[in-house]
């Protein structure tokens, strides 16, 4: 052994160094391993005696560990394969890894889980949720992942289960889980659930944020009014929530929404008050609010004092004037909001744009639409998907179903993929063209792309299908609507209607009827004319025009459909006196 003293400053510090060399007895990688020892330095002779630094410096053997370098290169690329986005690849090198017994990674797992959901690749997802419960630990950022993407998906029954397994796991929600959940049921119109589920919220000691009272605050307002929803805004304050912009700019919203305009303005004047000060946010809600009504002079004004306190208009502010330009056939002006925009140094985007192609389009002027459009893409912005269904409807009205068909199927290689109302378009166009064929395979390709079809495809599913006689099929696809997760609306009933009163099967139709009301819904006056027409076409005038003049007096249907209906049966005053009893005999 080999010491070393030396004296620093006014301390005398030894330091040891002990050397033990090992002749190694096979070749492998050598280590030198330095270790301190450092006495007590709290000892009462510390100062008398200067304490020693240890230093031993010693070669040892060590040996990589293949299964520790295996581990961390699939990790490695496991992670490579997440930031690529290339999920299934990643779920491949998982797979791998814990076939080896390896434990997966929660961070990763969730990131591969969060990946599925996003490319509605929703089994996959739940594949690998699996292995991470199996062999690894789940955490609740996952399970609140996994929550998010089935409600996203709209599965709230699998999110629910998800939930249950969370809990026997050990794990309690916490208020980002019960905000995803209460967020997806408001967003799908089923209020009285998330209200549950708030409650459920309370009952297990979860605190309700800024954020849970917002969500309730808007839903609220859409399904009860203003009023109703005021009172979540009482009880936040109550508990010493402060609410935020997106609070109130959510209760502007909704007072606009429903034309309180004017209310919208004075509790916008109450903020200041409040603590808060209103944004380019609320200033757009405001500035949509005066247009839609036609008040261009006090949009001028609302702008002006925008302005004035320091709140620059942003791009949907532009956007918003665009559109409703657009809308009142205004053109040229909307161009000219478009070219101010510009030299603002603001840069549109595809929602700014997308009024015009598409007021073009209304004009049946394609040729300019498409021109636009490539201005657009010259200009540095890319055109998104609705951009697209735009000209794609445009074709489609025309009946131009070749070139749409042509734009369609570039759609992939210009990489703005189609959603389900592309994909709707052309359905529809395709049927209507005789390429029945053609059509089925469009819907087939949608679901194998993992496109879930909405209301809309199911709805015109239906009425092509009626359209051509073929109503039992349109039958059995309600029936197919009702046990799965989109739950047919009153126009899904109204359509299958008219095919059965086209079809002369008037029996049937009033049994659907009779089953509408039955299960809740609320008919509206197309269902009313439609039955009546129905029995009016079926021969039995006098007792259609009795139900028409009826329901007027429920004031289920309104005047005009009333005098429509009596030029549909001119023959009325002849079996006015009749009943039906009589008019069969």
């Amino acid at each position: 052994m080999t010491t070393i003293s030396s004296e620093f400053l006014s301390h005398s510090l030894s330091f040891t160094s002990q050397l033990k060399p090992k002749k190694p007895t096979s070749p492998s990688h050598l280590n030198t391993v330095v270790s301190c020892k450092i006495p007590n330095l709290h000892e009462t002779n510390s100062f008398k005696n200067p304490p020693k630094v240890w230093v031993s410096s010693e070669t040892k053997r060590t040996h990589f560990n293949s299964n520790n370098f295996k581990e961390t290169h699939l990790m490695k690329v496991i992670h490579r394969s997440c930031k690529a986005g290339k999920y299934n690849e990643a779920l491949y090198f998982l797979e791998l890894m814990v076939s080896k017994g390896y434990k997966p990674d929660v961070i990763v797992c969730t990131k591969i889980v969060r990946g599925f959901f996003n490319a509605r690749n929703i089994q996959k997802a739940i594949r690998a949720m699996e292995i991470l419960e199996k062999h690894g630990e789940p955490d609740l950022f996952a399970y609140n992942a996994m929550i998010s993407g089935f409600c996203k998906a709209n599965r709230i029954e699998l999110a629910n289960k998800v939930l249950d397994r969370m809990r026997a796991q050990g794990f309690s929600p916490d208020i980002i889980t019960y905000n995803i959940m209460i967020g997806s049921l408001c967003s799908r119109g089923k209020l009285v659930s998330a209200l549950k589920l708030f409650d459920q919220l309370q009952k297990d000691n979860c605190k309700p944020s800024v954020i849970t009272y917002t969500i309730l605050i808007e839903a609220t307002m859409s399904e009860y009014g203003i009023d109703k929803a005021m009172k979540f805004l009482d009880e936040m304050l109550s508990k010493g929530l402060l609410p935020d912009m997106f609070t109130y700019n959510a209760i502007i919203r909704g007072m606009c929404r429903e034309g309180m305009v004017d209310r919208a303005f004075e509790f916008v004047k109450s903020l200041d008050s409040k603590g808060c000060r209103q944004d380019v946010i609320s200033y757009n809600i405001l500035l949509r609010a005066l247009l839609n009504r036609g008040q261009w002079g006090d949009g001028e004004k609302l702008l002006a004092d925008m302005v004035s306190r320091g709140c620059e208009p942003n791009i949907v502010t532009y956007s918003i004037l665009i559109s409703i330009l657009c809308r009142n056939g205004k053109v040229e002006d909307a161009v000219n909001v478009l070219k101010a925009m510009k030299e603002k140094g603001i840069t549109p985007d595809a929602y700014s744009y997308d009024p015009l192609i598409s007021a073009f389009c209304k004009e049946g002027r394609l040729d300019l639409a498409i021109k636009f459009m490539d201005y657009m893409i010259s200009d540095g912005s890319l055109p998104d998907i609705v951009n697209y269904n735009t000209i794609l409807a445009a074709f489609c009205k025309n009946g131009d179903c070749d070139i749409a068909l042509e734009i369609f199927d570039k759609l992939w290689e210009v990489g703005c993929p189609p959603n389900v109302s592309s994909y709707n378009t052309m359905f529809s166009t395709l049927w209507s063209c005789g390429e029945r064929i053609k059509a089925l395979e469009m819907i087939s390709e949608m679901v194998s792309k993992g496109i879930d079809p909405d209301e809309i495809t199911y709805n015109s599913l239906i009425s092509c299908l009626c359209r051509d006689g073929m109503v039992n099929e349109a039958l059995g696809l309600l029936v197919d609507m009702e046990s799965g997760k989109f739950q047919p609306s009153i126009i899904s009933y109204n359509i299958v209607l008219l095919g059965l009163c086209k079809a002369r099967r008037i029996d049937d139709a009033i049994e659907v009827f009779t089953a509408v009301v039955g299960k809740g819904y609320q008919p509206n006056e197309t269902t009313y004319t439609l039955l009546i027409e129905g029995i009016g076409f079926a021969g039995w005038r006098a007792e259609a025009m009795e139900l028409a003049n009826s329901l007027y007096g429920l004031e289920a249907i309104t005047e005009h459909s009333v005098k429509r209906l009596n030029k549909t049966f001119p023959m009325l005053n002849v079996y006015k006196e009749l009943t039906l009893s009589e008019i069969r005999n």
